[in-house]
């Protein structure tokens, strides 16, 4: 993670690596208006020229009148909205990182085991 107001470098290529004709960028990030959120859930949405990413929580929540039958609420807090040439460099890029990770702690689990009965 790069240090606050000092320029983290992306894309940079050496010299030798470089083609001709091709020119070298300086991307800097500014993080001063970033906001950081949790979600446990997500919806996707899309039209032809966009992704839309709902970002949210799943709370669960007893039915109103119905004790006996929980409701799931989905609160959406955030919504990203990206074109699909963006949207691919992140499932490339998200599906890199959870390959590395199961390659570290073993695989990711899209369910949550049931705990053990006491």
């Amino acid at each position: 993670m790069a240090e606050k107001n000092k320029p983290e470098l992306a894309g940079e290529k050496s010299s030798e690596g470089q083609q001709a004709g091709q020119t070298q960028i300086r991307v800097r990030f500014d993080e001063r208006n970033m906001k950081t959120s949790y979600a446990n859930g997500f919806r996707t949405n899309s039209t032809p020229e966009e992704v839309i990413v709902d970002f949210g929580l799943n709370l669960m929540s007893p039915a109103p009148g119905q004790q006996n039958q929980p409701e799931m609420i989905f609160d959406v807090t955030e919504r990203v909205i990206m074109n699909y040439p963006s949207a691919k460099r992140l499932a490339i890029t998200l599906s890199q990182l959870i390959r590395r990770h199961e390659e570290q702690f073993g695989e990711v689990l899209l369910e949550t085991p049931t705990r053990a009965k006491k």
